[in-house]
């Protein structure tokens, strides 16, 4: 499905991945988030190469290290809104703050008014809004989206994406959202487009535009201007 793709991301870090149905962005996602390993090359987050480790430590490293959110919330329909953020941390050893991180985060999505309800008497947007919570309950480092605004209208869609962009932020998690919205897109600072089973940069980093604005004269910066 995916021929020599090749980035590299670090914490703070926003990208987002475009591409016609089909041309393997799920699976990308599949790779990034050590639920595949790749054919061939090698995959590391912070050093380390999770397809090296046993099946157990595997879990606990995707438990620990990589946040999920799905364009289907995927929140459990029997429990509450605190006790599907709470999920993760019950497959980990319990660090004693749990709640009260679920309860911050929980507030932080703008839902401790619905902290007790349960999925069925959620919006759309609420239900995604939670979803979140839960993926980054663990702190993770890397947190994965797959087109977590699908299936939202726009306005809610607006809010999602803010609310998402706004924790990866405070976080410094390292984002990658696989997405057909273009509104989305362009709110992360560095893109992608996947085609022909090729990863393809669409936007510069900043030591690539700095490099252009310091080899063409007719780009001033504005200290230089003065």
């Amino acid at each position: 499905m995916l021929d020599d793709v090749s980035l590299s991301l670090g914490a703070g870090d926003a990208a987002a991945i475009m591409g016609p149905s089909g041309s393997g962005k799920s699976s990308l996602l599949y790779l990034l988030g050590a639920l595949e390993p790749p054919t061939s090359g090698t995959i590391t987050l912070d050093g380390q190469n999770p397809f090296t480790l046993d099946p157990k430590a595997l879990a606990s490293f995707r438990n620990e290290q990589i946040g999920f959110v799905f364009q289907d919330h995927c929140l459990l329909p029997q429990l509450s809104v605190l006790e599907n953020v709470l999920l993760p941390t019950l497959v980990a050893s319990g660090r004693g703050d749990d709640t009260a991180r679920a309860r911050a985060l929980i507030d932080q999505v703008g839902l401790t008014e619905r902290i007790d309800h349960r999925p069925a008497a959620l919006s759309g947007g609420e239900r995604q809004r939670a979803a979140i919570a839960r993926a980054l309950i663990r702190t993770p480092r890397l947190l994965l989206c797959d087109e977590p605004t699908g299936n939202l209208d726009r306005a809610s869609a607006d809010n999602v994406a803010s609310v998402l962009l706004d924790l990866h932020a405070r976080q410094q998690t390292v984002l990658v959202i696989v997405t057909h919205s273009p509104q989305l897109a362009e709110r992360c600072a560095i893109r992608f487009e996947l085609q022909d089973r090729k990863l393809r940069r669409v936007t510069r980093d900043a030591r690539d535009q700095r490099r252009t604005r310091d080899q063409d004269p007719r780009i001033k910066d504005d200290d230089d201007s003065r």
